[in-house]
């Protein structure tokens, strides 16, 4: 028999699913394809169930039973794209690990033309969008304009009209990995950890089925949790606000008063009510602002794991858990000798995932 703890893989794929059950097994047959065109037989797929409501996980428990090279992630709960994403970092083993959602959008068939251009020396190579197949003109517009203004507010070049389509290498995952920040948006993350960074243009396809998992609320909080991450300018604006407001008010007491000096009746009640309201909404607008990054403080102080695996199915094996739910290799390690002992197949411990 095979080790069930080989060498680490040459690729790993993250692949956050909510509510995929209608994609997931198209997406595994494209995705399987792809990894044997570009790495042979050395690879692994990391199935992240991010607390669907559908039939997802099931299907995951199927398909990760019929081919060992699928590994099935369930989160205990929703935890949002983002740390579900980070969840798959937490098991993914490869010596290069890719993302990618599972709606289809992102061609699983670009991995090998990612993969040659790693070869080339790039640390990371990332899927830039240069159309978006099947997608409304609204969102087609606004994350046109999204980016162009996070480009301007940001304090990191972060490349424009991408998503968390790229490759990395195992240091860059893991250097992404071990971030701890839980309002996490991605592809600033990989953006500030530097390294050579090349793009790869790709034409962003229809899903495959079902829809859209990111509705304008949750684009919202996204684009929130974009800026305040990498800008302090929306706190800069607030203030040159503030400082604009005061000035104003400042030059209506003094009209206030050469008015009175004058003997001259104040003028009446609605230009009063119109200025009270003008710096009272600014008041509001400030605070609002300064609230979205004092919330954000409070989220990180707390320290609480930012995602917590209720399961880990590789190759037909439950893993053990500890902790917060990351798997426990030592553990796994013990249980697969057991499982084997009768047939006498040595188990090789699992690499090392630190960055070097």
């Amino acid at each position: 028999m095979t080790s069930a703890y080989p060498s680490p893989p040459q690729v790993s794929v993250v692949v956050p699913c909510f509510n995929e059950e209608e994609t997931i097994a198209e997406f595994c047959r494209r995705m399987t394809a792809a990894c044997e065109a570009a790495a042979g037989g050395d690879f692994e797929i990391v199935l992240v169930d991010d607390g669907s409501r559908d039939g997802t996980w099931p299907a995951i428990e199927t398909l990760a039973a019929a081919d060992p090279r699928l590994v099935g992630v369930r989160l205990f709960r929703n935890h949002g794209h983002q740390l579900a994403v980070t969840a798959g970092l937490s098991v993914a083993a490869g010596a290069r690990v890719m993302l990618i959602d599972a709606d289809l959008q992102d061609p699983p068939e670009l991995l090998g033309e990612m993969m040659a251009r790693m070869d080339d020396g790039a640390d990371v190579v990332y899927g830039r969008r240069i159309s978006r197949e099947g997608e409304s003109w609204f969102k087609t517009w606004t994350a046109a304009k999204f980016y162009r203004a996070l480009d301007r507010l940001s304090s990191v070049p972060i490349p424009r009209d991408t998503g968390d389509f790229r490759l990395m290498t195992r240091r860059v995952a893991d250097i992404l990995a071990a971030m701890p920040e839980r309002h996490r948006f991605i592809r600033g993350m990989v953006s500030w950890i530097g390294g050579r960074q090349v793009e790869l243009p790709y034409e962003l396809q229809a899903r495959f089925a079902g829809v859209t998992k990111y509705p304008l609320r949750k684009m919202i909080a996204f684009a929130l949790d974009a800026i305040t991450s990498f800008s302090t300018k929306p706190l800069r604006i607030a203030s040159w606000l503030g400082a604009a407001v005061s000035a104003m008010a400042f030059g209506l007491l003094a009209y206030t008063l050469i008015v009175w000096l004058s003997g001259d009746a104040i003028p009446g009640w609605a230009s009063s009510l119109t200025a009270s309201s003008l710096f009272a909404g600014t008041q509001l607008l400030v605070l609002g602002i300064m609230g979205e990054y004092i919330g954000r403080i409070v989220d990180e102080v707390k320290r609480r794991p930012l995602f917590i695996i209720g399961a880990v199915r590789r190759g037909g094996i439950d893993m053990p858990l500890h902790g917060a739910g990351e798997p426990s290799y030592d553990a796994a390690i013990a249980e697969l000798r057991r499982l084997h002992a009768a047939s006498g197949a040595a188990v090789t411990p699992p690499p090392s995932r630190k960055a070097s």
